[in-house]
């Protein structure tokens, strides 16, 4: 397990994605948490993991790390962040400070699935939409954030998440 997080400056992680992703969901930039486990989501009172399950109607918090990834890879969800590298002190996105954006053009140019990209989070939607407004194939959807610091129930969150599974086949 590696810290990617170098002084202050902290780096995201390789997209979670293959050929048959139809729905992206894009993160801002990965918490400590995240990035002192390797792994999307990590902090145990993300409900990432929980609301991605409702939607597909499985128990993936349950499953090891890369059990999870494979089934949302299997079901056609990819995962990336909006920020490829920032300044910031602690996991808050308030504390982002000269953020570098991702290559999302690139990466959803590289999909010929994909049918959405949907932000988790304010902040993740309102970097991802200046990139990407003007695709007009794609849906643009932004979600309430899974993070802890997003102060609604994680039933009032589900409940926004629920739209995701129009993007995804059978």
């Amino acid at each position: 397990m590696t810290d990617r997080s170098t002084g202050d400056r902290r780096q995201g992680f390789a997209p979670v994605v293959d050929g048959e992703t139809r729905l992206l969901i894009l993160g801002s930039l990965p918490g400590d948490a995240s990035l002192k486990a390797a792994q999307y989501y990590a902090h145990p009172r993300n409900g990432f993991w929980p609301l991605i399950g409702g939607v597909l109607g499985e128990g993936l918090a349950a499953l090891p790390y890369e059990q999870r990834l494979e089934r949302l890879k299997a079901r056609g969800v990819g995962l990336w962040d909006v920020i490829a590298s920032a300044e910031r002190s602690g996991s808050l996105d308030v504390a982002i400070r000269s953020p570098e954006a991702a290559d999302l053009r690139g990466l959803v140019e590289s999909l010929p699935e994909l049918r959405a990209v949907a932000f988790n989070g304010g902040l993740a939607a309102k970097l991802g939409r200046r990139i990407l407004s003007d695709l007009d194939s794609i849906a643009l959807v932004d979600l309430p954030s899974s993070s802890p610091a997003h102060a609604i129930s994680l039933s009032a969150k589900a409940d926004s998440w629920a739209i995701l599974g129009q993007f995804l086949p059978g």
